[in-house]
């Protein structure tokens, strides 16, 4: 077996690939963003959606028609892909589909530290939990198994300990060969309207009783004997924590986290003493447990905040409940010194705006020198929370209220949020200003509809911001506010003193970006003129 150093993101990669995915899609978010860009890199057909939502529904397209399909995503993201995702369960799968949710225990990135092993249990989907980079690579190819034997979506649950930590890789010799995709009609199994959904809520059910009856034998759950003073389940990196806090006891660790082997812990709990359930986040397992009747210990609520590690995990088998040291101080987050944002950040704190946040970099703004962001929720929101602090604030603060949103952010989900501007306009107007650096900039610089460049930076459709808006009949400027700060904030105090519904359009390109971008777009120019001159061609140095 060839061994190769890899992140659990590449290993996932690499095992898509091995695994005859015919298809890669998702939404880039740390810390699940680099699957993608991997498996493309491998020769994988991989592409950027223009949200989670859009990426499961390609991927499940995908899988209706026999294919294999991989779509990735951070823990939130499932969020915006749950609608899909919820009634993929009773439609099922003829090929394959495997979705990655990367939970982010601790925030290192995120807005909130959900767990999704919940969304399992919710969905009524299979999930695994892979604790290292081998086993990623290796429980992926199970994935696809349990996939397409049971005809369902599974959900692959990493961390981001798990995609971003590296180990030695042991790849197959031997990939797996799919089947080739062919479509079939199955009406009654695809058309969800509720005569079709209720028999196909049984037999999910049914599915999953028997899923269950395969855990309780299968070898993805692995038991060690040690001793009978103390038993350990556990799931995911926690297990490799949780051997190096207490290397002597007997472990049970979990590989098929829903549906969980119920009779196999059940006597693995009976066998020792003292039974402890150590898991990140929330107390899944150890409430299913007690649940079921079995007597076992859970963390305590301290321990539900933040990633476990080999010392916290050491204070929970010894019932430790004193005060937790305080991590050490790191260097708090801020805008790049040339970051084109400054200006803008500037003008809303002149100007003494209320300011209606988003996801991005431009999240920043709430640090000093500026803290000029007043809320920041999730992807999309600050477009509708603007609009609803103008609909109820008296008047002399309502004229005050920008919503402020990023170029992929406002792709990803803000057009919904223009559609309720103009649907449902504050009687004083609004601002919204969408800061365009010509790229995904907070996740690592990866493309999205709105740059006209694929995952691999090569040339396609490109959508129009200010076209979008325009279409709407929303009052649109362009202003690049880096080379006119003082344009720029005269632009905004006369948009802010009128009633009308504004967009402004902070166009500069992302300084660690634009080297890049010029590159990029020189050769997605070149594609498109030999493409006008001879349809199909290609010059040679695109």
């Amino acid at each position: 077996m060839e061994k190769r150093l890899l992140s659990g993101d590449e290993a996932v990669a690499l095992a898509a690939r091995d695994a005859g995915i015919a298809l890669g899609t998702g939404y880039p978010g740390t810390p699940s963003t680099e699957i993608l860009e991997a498996f493309g890199a491998l020769g994988g057909r991989a592409q950027w959606a223009p949200n989670e939502k859009v990426a499961l529904e390609v991927g499940l397209g995908a899988a209706f028609g026999g294919g294999r399909a991989l779509v990735t995503m951070k823990h939130v993201g499932l969020n915006v892909a749950a609608d899909p995702l919820f009634t993929a369960a009773y439609t099922g799968v003829t090929g394959a589909l495997v979705v990655v949710t990367a939970d982010d225990p601790g925030m290192a990135s995120s807005q909130n530290e959900q767990d999704n092993r919940r969304y399992a249990i919710a969905a009524g989907l299979p999930m695994l939990s892979p604790a290292d980079p081998q086993e990623a690579y290796d429980y992926f190819f199970r994935a696809v198994e349990l996939s397409e034997r049971w005809s369902l979506p599974v959900l692959f649950r990493m961390t981001t300990r798990v995609c971003h930590s590296k180990a030695l890789v042991a790849s197959r010799a031997t990939p797996m060969t799919p089947r080739a995709p062919s479509f079939v009609r199955d009406i009654p199994g695809r058309v969800m309207v509720p005569a079709f959904a209720r028999p196909a809520h049984r037999k999910l059910r049914a599915k999953l009783a028997e899923i269950a009856t395969f855990g309780d034998a299968s070898d993805l759950h692995t038991v060690t004997e040690g001793s009978r003073d103390l038993g350990i389940i556990t799931d995911g990196v926690c297990a490799l924590h949780a051997a190096e806090a207490s290397p002597g006891a007997s472990f049970f660790k979990i590989g098929l986290v829903h549906p969980l082997p119920i009779e196999r812990l059940r006597a693995f709990a009976a066998g020792v003493k003292r039974c402890v359930v150590i898991e990140e986040s929330d107390p899944v397992i150890a409430e299913a447990l007690r649940a079921a009747g079995i007597a076992v210990e859970s963390k305590p609520e301290a321990f539900r905040f933040g990633e476990l590690d080999v010392a916290r995990v050491r204070r929970i088998l010894a019932r430790d409940l004193s005060p937790e040291p305080p991590l050490p101080r790191g260097k708090p987050p801020e805008l790049c010194a040339a970051c084109p944002y400054h200006p803008v950040f500037a003008a809303l704190r002149k100007l003494d705006c209320i300011v209606a946040g988003d996801i991005g970099c431009y999240t920043l703004g709430v640090m000093e020198p500026y803290r000029a962001l007043d809320t920041c929720v999730a992807m999309g929101a600050s477009i509708g929370v603007g609009l609803g602090l103008r609909h109820v604030l008296p008047a002399d603060q309502a004229r005050r209220v920008v919503s402020i949103i990023g170029d992929s952010t406002f792709i990803h989900s803000g057009v919904s949020g223009i559609m309720e501007m103009v649907y449902n306009p504050p009687e004083l107007g609004h601002v919204v200003i969408v800061l365009d650096n010509g790229i995904t900039a907070m996740t690592g610089q990866q493309e999205h509809p709105g740059t006209g460049r694929t995952l691999e930076h090569q040339a396609t459709g490109k959508i129009s911001i200010e076209g979008l808006a325009r279409a709407m009949g929303i009052d649109t400027a362009i202003l690049d506010p880096f080379a006119n700060p003082a344009g720029f904030a005269t632009l905004l105090a006369e948009k802010l003193a009128t009633p009308r519904l504004s967009l402004i359009v902070a166009r500069r390109p992302c300084v660690l970006a634009a080297a890049d971008i010029r590159g990029w777009e020189k050769a997605a120019e070149a594609t498109r003129a030999a493409q006008a001159c001879c349809p199909g061609a290609v010059p040679e140095d695109a």
